[in-house]
C-alpha cells in the first residue's frame, strides 16, 4: 500500500482575468461613449484585478515552503541531495534563496507590461487627448454697432481665424434687439443646420445692393419673414431659431457676444434646446454646444457619445 503523501494542487483556470479584461474594455469604450460607462468599466477592472491578486497570493501561499522541497522517489524516501553522495556537487554557500520561476515569473509580467504600455499608451492617447484639448474659439470683430439698424437680420460672413484663410469662413444671422438695460441686445443665430450641418438658409430676400464690408466682414440686409430653411433635408425654423418642421431635434444654435469699444464681437458657439419669446425678450434654454442631430434634452441625450470641447 502506497503510504499517504500530502501534496498541494495548483487551482484551475480561473475567470478573473477575463473579468479584468471586460473592465478595461468597459474603460476604454466608456472615454468615448459616456462617463458613466467609463465609471462602471474601471469598477469592474479594479474589482476582478483585485480578486485575481488575491487568488494568486492564496495558490502561492498554499504551495508553502514546501513547493522547492525535493521531490519523493520510490517507496515514498526522498531523493538524494545532489552535495551527497559519491557524484556530490559542492553544497552551495549560505545565503538568500531566489527560485528560478519566481524571476522568470517576474521577468515575464514586467516585460509584458512593458510591451503593452508602449502598445496602449500612444493608441489611448490619440483617443483620449483631443475631448480634453480645448480648441477654443477666436473673438471675431464683425464690425462697429453703427452698421447694424435695429429690428434688421442681417447675413454676417467672417474669418474665425485670418491665418487659415477662406476655409474658416463661417456665416452668422445678426439681429440688433435694442437697449436692455441700457446693454444692446443681439440675436445671433449660426446657419448650421442642427440636423445634419448643412447651411441654412434665410427665407427671404437679400439686399445685395445695401451690402457692407469691413475687411474679412461682409453684411447683407435680409429679410427671412418665414424664418430660415435648410435646402438639405428640409428643416425649417422660426426667425428665432426654433425648429417649426423637419428632421432637426433642436433650435439653431447661437452665438455669445460682448461689446468692445463700441464693436460688436463674437465669442463663443453654443447650443439652444429652445426659445421662449422674441428679440431682447427671449429666454433660451442653453447648452454647451452640441453636433448636429445631438438631443439637448430628455433620454435622447443620454444615447450620444461625449462631445469634444469646442
Amino acid at each position: 500500500m502506497e503510504p499517504n503523501r500530502e501534496h498541494h494542487d495548483l487551482p484551475g483556470p480561473s475567470l478573473w482575468p477575463i473579468g479584468f479584461a471586460i473592465g478595461i474594455a468597459c474603460l476604454l469604450v466608456g472615454l468615448i461613449v459616456s462617463w458613466i460607462v467609463a465609471a462602471v468599466g474601471a469598477a469592474l477592472a479594479l474589482v476582478f484585478a483585485f480578486m485575481w491578486v488575491r487568488e494568486l497570493a492564496s495558490a502561492r501561499a498554499l504551495q508553502g515552503p514546501d513547493a522547492e522541497a525535493p521531490p519523493e522517489t520510490g517507496e515514498g524516501q526522498p531523493a538524494v541531495p545532489a552535495h551527497v553522495g559519491e557524484a556530490a556537487m559542492p553544497e552551495p554557500e549560505p545565503g538568500e534563496r531566489f527560485p528560478r520561476s519566481v524571476f522568470l515569473e517576474a521577468s515575464t509580467l514586467g516585460v509584458g507590461a512593458i510591451i503593452g504600455g508602449i502598445i496602449t499608451v500612444p493608441v489611448l492617447g490619440f483617443a483620449v487627448a483631443p475631448m480634453f484639448e480645448d480648441t477654443g474659439h477666436p473673438n471675431v470683430d464683425i464690425g462697429p454697432l453703427t452698421n447694424f439698424e435695429e429690428g434688421q437680420f442681417y447675413v454676417a460672413t467672417f474669418l474665425t481665424d485670418a491665418k487659415k484663410g477662406e476655409v474658416s469662413r463661417r456665416t452668422a444671422y445678426v439681429r440688433y434687439n435694442g437697449l436692455l438695460e441700457s446693454q444692446p441686445s443681439f440675436t445671433i443665430i449660426s446657419n448650421r443646420c442642427v440636423h445634419l450641418g448643412c447651411p441654412v438658409q434665410p427665407n427671404g430676400p437679400l439686399f445685395d445692393d445695401k451690402s457692407k464690408k469691413e475687411k474679412d466682414v461682409t453684411l447683407i440686409p435680409t429679410l427671412p419673414a418665414g424664418g430660415f430653411g435648410c435646402p438639405c433635408h428640409g428643416g425649417q425654423y422660426d426667425s428665432e431659431g426654433n425648429r417649426t418642421a423637419g428632421p432637426p431635434v433642436r433650435a439653431l444654435d447661437r452665438y455669445s457676444y460682448k461689446i468692445v469699444n463700441g464693436h460688436l464681437v463674437l465669442v463663443t458657439t453654443f447650443s439652444v434646446g429652445k426659445v421662449k419669446g422674441t428679440g431682447k425678450d427671449a429666454t433660451l434654454i442653453k447648452f454647451g454646444l452640441r453636433g448636429p442631430g445631438q438631443h439637448t434634452n430628455n433620454i435622447e441625450k443620454w444615447l450620444y457619445p461625449l462631445q469634444p470641447p469646442h
